[in-house]
């Protein structure tokens, strides 16, 4: 929903920044749900591994916590809300939590490059909507650079799993 009492006037049409906005509102509840689960296994991984994987996690929640604040700008720049609740974020993510569940350091490597892996397919998904549909090649590039970030941190975690 576009909530600014001045719509944007940048070449889209009304309905193109509501689905532009919706889109990033989208990704931002996935990158939410990503973050709080990479910090959850940033303060609980434990074993041999430990020292790695506990400043790994860190770098990758601080880089999606840069992630979160720039998409919710973005969708505030076409002139929508950006979503800021536990319960929109969970309403509206497709990616999905484990309450109470703590797994091995590997599972937890598994479990977060399967969202990256899963964020990416779906970026890829929302720019090729951003080309062919929504004119609007600004979001595409925000969403391509994004995507690459993403690869960077899903090769880190496959990586790590690699024996």
């Amino acid at each position: 929903m576009i909530v600014t009492s001045r719509r944007p006037n940048q070449g889209l049409t009304e309905d193109q920044q509501e689905s532009v906005v919706q889109m990033l509102n989208r990704l931002l509840s996935d990158e939410f749900l990503l973050y709080t689960k990479t910090r959850n296994y940033h303060w609980n991984v434990v074993g041999p591994r430990f020292h790695s994987l506990h400043e790994m996690f860190e770098e990758q929640y601080e880089e999606l916590e840069e992630f979160i604040d720039e998409i919710a700008e973005r969708a505030r720049m076409n002139g929508g809300r950006s979503y800021g609740t536990l319960g929109e974020f969970l309403r509206e993510t497709r990616l999905h939590e484990q309450p109470g569940d703590v797994p091995d350091a590997d599972r937890m490597v598994e479990n977060l490059l399967n969202d990256h892996e899963t964020v990416i397919r779906q970026m890829r998904a929302d720019i090729k909507r951003c080309d062919e549909e929504l004119n609007s090649v600004d979001t595409s590039n925000f969403l391509t650079d994004l995507l690459e970030k993403h690869q960077k941190m899903a090769w880190m975690l496959r990586s790590t799993l690699e024996h």
